[in-house]
């Protein structure tokens, strides 16, 4: 049996799936220069495949079915099933894909967070809807049973059970190892090493689909194994929303890392208040290159109603100073336009994002995502009723202090601040001369009071 899996290459801006905003996925929108600029090394350094997809390739391998990838719409061969990747922000590119294959005699489903919580978006485009983990409706397509409608598939209770995902199924090819800014030159290798995520916040999706669990060490340091076996030195990209959630297994991972004698290098997301120096100091030995983090808002109230711990200044500010010493990039994740935020709290955010130093930063506006809590407590206000700019970028509900035009406003100056200004080419250097980066903040305070000049022209038109 033929089996084509899609993940459809995006279009108007960058659109980033799978694991993104849990899965729903985002599109950076380039509605400014600074923005332009961050787009394209997004395109070339940021592009991730499927883990979702490499899984059920996996499966149907297994079976000794013949597995094609695709990434172009008009490059799509005959198949007896198609399964095609979904998101939130390019959902009906994705159905119309998926009904002209229905037309040419290919029997279509569809796996995915959107897919599974807002099913209606595919029906009548598609056979079948998967609501849950791919795998075990994966499974049940693999051995000939055939699926129709809305089908229930659940966890995977027990993670290590799961083949290892077949990249080379889907797309990947060896690893260039010439230019690179933080990853090689075309794509890491995602890895999975626990789902879900066991904080509660209430804008985030990553939880919305199934409770946290973990795979074994062991587990993990085979399927590395396997990758440095295959792809000599890879760059891995482990895709736990929550990656250093368990201290213990981080250091048990460190030394089996170590004592398998595996090259590799590679970046995580977790929090900071999960991370020590001795901790850090153990994964930049195992092969820690990035590590990427949520601070979101400067205020502690602030993260205090949407259900997220807040963790102290001292301690960001003390992680992040540690890395840059010992040679780990940095990315800092901010929200703008929380119910609380007014003007005056969205720039000290972006003043703390600036102060705290770390390499790079990603500002994203409140998306009340449908499953999450946040959807529940700002349905009335939502006005958008396009899903596909549910991407991050563009404003959706009506703010209780700040306009439409007001929050694409701040965000455009968040990241022209972040990024236009001596210090970020510093800390994206590495500098450690404190005379140089001591140099570098003098400089920011003119090219702050530049952007504020710049500012106020712009902001004319916005408030008025």
């Amino acid at each position: 049996m033929r089996v084509v899996l899609a993940d459809l290459r995006g279009q108007d801006g960058y659109v980033s799936k799978d694991s993104v905003a849990g899965g729903y996925a985002s599109r950076v929108t380039p509605f400014s220069r600074v923005i332009r600029v961050v787009t394209f090394f997004k395109e070339r350094f940021i592009t991730v495949p499927s883990g979702q997809l490499a899984y059920v390739a996996a499966i149907f391998a297994e079976r000794r079915h013949e597995v094609i990838f695709v990434e172009d719409e008009d490059d799509t061969p005959d198949a007896d099933i198609a399964i095609v990747l979904t998101s939130l922000v390019d959902y009906r590119r994705e159905a119309r894909w998926a009904d002209a294959m229905r037309a040419r005699g290919t029997y279509v489903g569809a796996i995915g967070l959107t897919a599974s919580k807002m099913p209606e978006l595919y029906d009548g485009w598609v056979d079948f809807v998967v609501n849950g983990e791919p795998e075990h409706a994966a499974r049940r397509l693999a051995g000939g049973e055939r699926l129709a409608g809305r089908v229930v598939s659940p966890a995977v209770e027990h993670l290590d059970e799961l083949p290892f995902p077949r990249w080379d199924l889907v797309g990947m090819h060896p690893q260039q190892r010439g230019f690179r800014i933080i990853r090689p030159a075309g794509r890491g290798f995602p890895l999975i090493a626990s789902r879900g995520c066991p904080e509660f916040c209430t804008y985030c999706p990553h939880r919305i689909l199934a409770g946290y669990r973990a795979r074994s060490v062991e587990n993990v340091g085979e399927e590395l194994a396997l990758l440095c076996e295959r792809y000599p030195n890879p760059y891995v990209i482990f895709r736990d929303p929550l990656f250093t959630q368990e201290r213990e297994r981080m250091l048990a991972l460190c030394d089996e890392i170590r004592s398998r004698g595996l090259e590799l290098e590679f970046e995580c997301e977790t929090r900071l208040d999960r991370l020590d120096p001795d901790l850090l100091n153990r994964l930049r030995r195992a092969g820690l290159r990035s590590i990427s983090f949520g601070v979101e808002s400067v205020s502690s109230e602030t993260l205090r109603r949407v259900g997220r711990r807040p963790t102290p200044p001292s301690h960001q500010r003390a992680i992040v100073d540690h890395c840059r010493r010992r040679g780990i990039f940095t990315a800092g994740f901010y929200v703008i336009g929380f119910l609380q935020d007014d003007w005056h709290s969205v720039a000290a955010t972006i003043h703390y994002a600036i102060d705290l130093g770390s390499t790079f930063a990603q500002f994203k506006i409140l998306t009340p995502y449908p499953g999450t809590p946040l959807w529940k407590q700002l349905e009335p206000r939502v006005y958008e009723r396009d899903w596909q700019r549910f991407d991050g970028f563009t404003p959706t509900f009506h703010h209780p202090s700040l306009r439409a035009e007001e929050l694409r406003f701040l965000l455009g100056a968040a990241y022209t601040r972040f990024y236009m200004r001596p210090s970020f080419a510093v800390n994206f250097s590495r500098v450690q001369d404190q005379r140089a980066r001591n140099f570098a903040r003098h400089m920011d305070r003119r090219v702050a009071a530049l952007h504020g000049r710049q500012e106020e022209v712009r902001m004319r038109p916005v408030v008025c």
